[in-house]
């Protein structure tokens, strides 16, 4: 706990209760909160006046703000952080979730490859939890199923490969300004004609030893794009050792408070599409011991969005962390119940991958 939650550890019984319940309302609803709402959720009897005096002192703690001309209060970033560290009842993971996340893993096909299991289990965390579901594994060849381009904003291409086993990479690529997107379909109806059940690596080899017979039989534009996209998908695939999947994006903008803050969700839509940053965030969970939780600003890549992170590693059968497993979404998260659901999910990820 940093020197100013420290300093909030003399607050009074009734300043933490109201605070308290301050924080239950706001995740609750994702709503201001006025002192009479308070005032009718306390178990004793306390005037809203009253209720307005206190909260005037948690502002000034900076325990809470309000948000511009609203009457009502909302817990800032370093108040929910003494709320998560100093007043959160976290206890064992619902037994309803439980039952869920159970039943779903039980349900996976021994048939299907690892990297669709663990989809299938960050998905179901993503369900659960109403958040973005994301997970970093060991990276290993993906093998193709089917490749298509899609012309973006000027200068810019995503190549969407899909694999055999049913997961998505999106891979940028340079293209000219003025270039057609009929040389775009040529290109990828090439790729598709040879790329089945290859590695990336395996397809840069076979274009590679290739490259006279493509450069007589394709359109000059068309070549080149054939080359340079392996090419440059391979140098990607050799740079990172591991291997980030999100899921549930939707859940973001499923809840209808949400609609109210879309420019924030935006931005935290293209903080999860700088993978290699992501990763490397996560992989910070590898280095402590259970689980992290990042408030808003506390982590550098979401500060914009205002997102939480809660991540848990998870081990091989050897006891070795292997990778990490949480959720991302608004500050305003159920902590008490996603805390659980994110270290109960780990493990059983632990035991999938053993």
């Amino acid at each position: 706990m940093n020197k100013q939650l420290a300093g909030l550890a003399g607050l009074t019984e009734r300043s933490r209760e109201i605070f308290r319940n301050l924080v239950d309302a706001y995740i609750e609803t994702g709503v201001p909160v006025g002192s009479r709402t308070i005032s009718k959720s306390l178990p004793h009897s306390l005037s809203p006046a009253s209720v307005r005096n206190v909260m005037a002192d948690l502002e000034e703690s900076g325990l809470i703000v309000a948000p511009h001309k609203s009457a009502g209060r909302i817990p800032t970033e370093i108040g929910l952080r003494f709320f998560v560290d100093a007043l959160m009842e976290q206890g064992p993971l619902d037994v309803d979730d439980r039952r869920v996340i159970d039943r779903k893993i039980a349900s996976l096909d021994h048939k299907d490859s690892m990297d669709t299991a663990l989809s299938e289990a960050t998905s179901l965390l993503s369900g659960l939890s109403h958040c973005a579901g994301v997970l970093v594994t060991p990276k290993h060849d993906l093998r193709l199923k089917h490749i298509e381009f899609m012309k973006l904003s000027t200068g810019k291409a995503l190549a969407v490969l899909v694999a055999e086993d049913g997961s998505v990479e999106n891979r940028a690529l340079d293209i000219p300004d003025d270039f057609p997107v009929s040389n775009l379909i040529e290109a990828a109806n090439y790729l598709n004609a040879r790329a089945r059940g290859k590695t990336i690596g395996q397809l840069q080899r076979l274009i590679t030893s290739e490259l006279d017979k493509i450069k007589k039989e394709l359109d000059g534009l068309t070549a080149r794009v054939v080359e340079l996209g392996v090419a440059t998908w391979a140098g990607n695939e050799s740079g990172s050792h591991k291997n980030l999947i999100v899921r549930g994006q939707a859940n973001l903008i499923a809840d209808p408070s949400a609609l109210e803050d879309l420019e924030r969700i935006q931005m935290l839509f293209a903080d999860l599409e700088t993978k290699k940053d992501v990763v490397e965030l996560l992989e910070h969970a590898e280095d402590g011991e259970g689980m992290r939780i990042f408030i808003g600003s506390e982590n550098q890549l979401f500060s914009l969005s205002g997102s939480s992170v809660i991540v848990s590693p998870y081990e091989n059968a050897a006891g070795r962390i292997v990778g990490v497993l949480g959720v991302i979404g608004p500050t305003r998260l159920n902590y008490s119940r996603i805390i659980p659901m994110v270290d109960y999910t780990a493990k059983i990820i632990g035991q999938i991958i053993s």
